[in-house]
């Protein structure tokens, strides 16, 4: 039975977070958590604790075996993306992109 996490609006580029989905995707839970702790990437804290949560969401599903679990699905899409000005020489400006994410997790059991 599938479990799904889903974390929104996300203050990071979605290239950078997509590199570190690529490390764990497959994986089973236990072993994605323990690659993640020591990414040293910013984009791998915040994979943490959307892992956690969907590890959580498995565990109110009572007919669920949490040491089972694996990712089954992780994708990383792209928000909506502020922009923001920088002045810069004569009088020009430069547009500023932050970007942000979409993460989606999905767990099963093997």
């Amino acid at each position: 039975m599938e479990v799904t996490a889903r974390l929104r609006f996300v203050r990071g580029a979605p290239r950078k977070a997509q590199l570190v989905a690529d490390l764990i995707r497959g994986k089973g839970s236990e072993e994605a958590l323990n690659i993640l702790v020591f990414t040293k990437k910013a984009a791998s804290k915040i994979i943490i604790k959307l892992l956690k949560s969907a590890i959580a969401n498995a565990t109110q599903k009572k007919n669920i075996d949490i040491d089972r679990l694996y990712i089954k699905k992780i994708t990383v899409d792209q928000g909506p993306t502020m922009k923001r000005f920088q002045p810069r020489a004569l009088g020009r400006a430069t547009t500023i992109r932050k970007r942000t994410s979409h993460i989606n997790i999905v767990l099963d059991e093997r």
